[in-house]
């Protein structure tokens, strides 16, 4: 019998030995994850990478590490190591709507379009899900980028009646916009692509991809003097930016077109 009760002495005190060494190991990869979350925000991406590496080591087993690991390889372009973090974060914590979207964002950044509408599809039947524009309009887009303009304008659409009901207008609020009009000046709907961008833009003054495509559907129905003010305004908000320097060789061409 004292054999037995050392033996299980000896047992319990190696479980708490064993449970207080993985809370330590525990501790110690969440405070690497915490530095590299400061450097994701300065968008220092290889300090990021070098503490998450450092803390996988303490303990992998976490969701939330193997999520940021994948955002991070995702910035630094290399998806095939992005998805394979996404996907175990998901295998670690399948209710994980956040790493389900980047899981799905990686796929759109790979063209792999079909993968991608696949997870949004997913993710947009998730009534829990606290941010459901984020999926809304990455599907549009991949849907958008396989040429099924009806699919991609019905996803914004869905996106931007979130926003209509109260919705805080955002980043993705933005790539609705842009996106929709983008779907109304490729089929030829000028008009509609007008009324959309005027009614948002006091929403986002300082947005000008939503200022170039509103100048492209002036353009397109021959309204040169509010294109070349549109496209002037894109110059003046961003200028030496890509769209600036298109804005600045259209402005030129429809320069002494205006009435």
């Amino acid at each position: 019998m004292y054999k037995n009760l050392l033996t299980a002495m000896f047992l319990i005190t190696l479980f708490f030995s064993c449970t207080a060494n993985q809370a330590m190991l525990r501790q110690k990869a969440e405070a690497s994850r915490e530095l590299a979350g400061a450097y994701i925000e300065q968008e220092k991406y290889t300090l990021a990478l070098r503490e998450l590496l450092k803390g996988e080591q303490y303990f992998a087993d976490d969701p939330d590490l193997q999520n940021d690991l994948g955002f991070v390889y995702m910035q630094k372009n290399r998806l095939d190591l992005a998805v394979q973090h996404f996907k175990r974060a998901l295998e670690l914590k399948p209710d994980y709507p956040a790493a389900k979207n980047n899981l799905g964002v990686a796929y759109l950044k790979g063209r792999e379009w079909d993968q991608a509408i696949a997870v949004f599809r997913e993710l947009t039947g998730n009534l829990l899900y606290t941010t459901p524009q984020k999926p809304l309009v990455n599907l549009a887009l991949a849907y958008y980028n396989k040429k099924d303009y009806v699919h991609a304008e019905q996803y914004y659409n869905d996106a931007l009646s979130l926003y209509r009901e109260g919705f805080r207008k955002d980043s993705d609020y933005l790539k609705a916009v842009y996106g929709l009009s983008q779907i109304y000046l490729d089929s030829g709907r000028a008009s509609e692509a007008i009324t959309l961008l005027k009614a948002s833009i006091p929403d986002a003054p300082r947005a000008y991809p939503l200022y170039f495509n509103l100048a492209v559907a002036y353009e397109f129905l021959s309204d040169y003097s509010r294109a070349y003010e549109a496209y002037q305004k894109v110059i003046e908000i961003a200028p030496g930016s890509d769209l600036a320097k298109k804005a600045g060789q259209a402005s030129e061409k429809i320069k002494n077109l205006r009435q």
